[in-house]
């Protein structure tokens, strides 16, 4: 199974959004999720679980151009029905050669989704 890409639900500056459905989630390891052009400190992450919860994965960057790479991955548990708001994230730290974020799902999580929120540059 290959990776899944999240588009942008980009929050809109002094105005709302709709509450966006997600992404499906792709559990195990190496399949999951891609944000293809990637801005990860404008990037956070909502991930809802299903009945059976995990641990989701953000993966470390590729140095260059992730300098703080080294500093490995974040992994955060998501309970049974919960919610977790992950993010923004440094790109030192997180993002890929390609300009992608990556996350991994854990095979045990089961009917969650995944949205992928742009936080608007107000100039």
């Amino acid at each position: 199974m290959a990776r899944t890409t999240v588009p942008y639900s980009s929050l809109l500056p002094n105005a709302d959004i709709a509450d966006p459905a997600g992404t499906a989630t792709n559990a195990g390891v190496g399949n999951g999720h891609t944000i293809a052009k990637a801005l990860p400190e404008l990037t956070v992450l909502r991930l809802v679980a299903g009945a059976t919860g995990g641990n989701v994965t953000i993966k470390a960057g590729q140095n260059p151009p992730a300098i703080a790479a080294a500093m490995g991955d974040l992994v955060v548990a998501v309970g049974n029905n919960a919610t977790r708001w992950i993010g923004p994230f440094e790109s030192g730290r997180f993002i890929q050669a390609d300009g992608s974020l990556l996350v991994d799902i854990a095979v045990g999580f089961v009917a969650g989704t995944i949205t992928a929120f742009k936080i608007p540059r107000n100039t």
